[in-house]
C-alpha cells in the first residue's frame, strides 16, 4: 500500500476533537465518493469549503481521505474476508467507515489500534444503522488482529 508521509507531531499538535472532526469529514468524503463518484480533488475541495473544516486537523484529514481513496482496492481486499457479504453490498456509511478504519490500521501504525476502532465505532453510532456500530467493531477487530498482530496480542495478554 502506498503510504503518505505521516503527520509530524509538533508543539502545537492538534487535539482529539480536531482529529475526530477530520475523521468525520473524511468519512463524508468517502461516502460521497461511493454514492456519487468524483475525484478526490473535487471531493476534498468541497469539504474544505464547508464550515466545519476549520475545526479539523487539515493535514490529517487530507491524508485520511486521499490515503483511503488511493488504496481503496487494496483495502477492500483486506476487509472482505471479515465481511458476511460482498463489500459493494455494504451501506454507504459502513463502506466509508470500514475503508477509513482499514486505512488507519494499515497506514498509521502510531495510532493505537483500539483508538482507530473506537473512533470508527463512534462514527457508526452517529451515522450508521441501528446495529452498524457492532458490525464495524467486529470487522475492524478482526482486521486489526491481522494487520497489527503483535500489538493486538500484546494488548490481549
Amino acid at each position: 500500500m502506498t503510504q503518505t508521509s505521516p503527520v509530524t507531531k509538533s508543539a502545537t499538535k492538534p487535539g482529539r476533537a480536531m482529529r475526530r472532526c477530520s475523521r468525520k469529514l473524511a468519512m463524508q468524503g468517502l461516502y460521497q465518493w461511493r454514492v456519487a463518484g468524483g475525484t478526490v480533488e473535487v471531493i476534498e475541495a468541497q469539504l474544505r469549503d464547508g464550515k466545519e473544516f476549520a475545526k479539523t486537523d487539515q493535514e490529517f484529514f487530507s491524508e485520511l481521505l486521499r490515503g483511503a481513496l488511493t488504496n481503496s482496492a487494496e483495502l477492500e481486499q483486506q476487509i472482505q474476508p471479515y465481511l458476511d457479504r460482498p463489500f459493494k453490498e455494504l451501506s454507504p456509511v459502513e463502506f466509508a467507515i470500514l475503508l477509513l478504519g482499514a486505512y488507519e490500521l494499515a497506514g498509521r501504525p502510531e495510532i493505537p489500534y483500539r483508538a482507530v476502532i473506537n473512533e470508527a465505532v463512534e462514527l457508526a453510532k452517529i451515522y450508521g444503522g441501528t446495529d452498524g456500530h457492532k458490525y464495524v467493531n467486529g470487522v475492524l477487530d478482526k482486521l486489526a488482529a491481522k494487520l497489527r498482530a503483535s500489538e493486538v496480542s500484546t494488548a490481549r495478554l
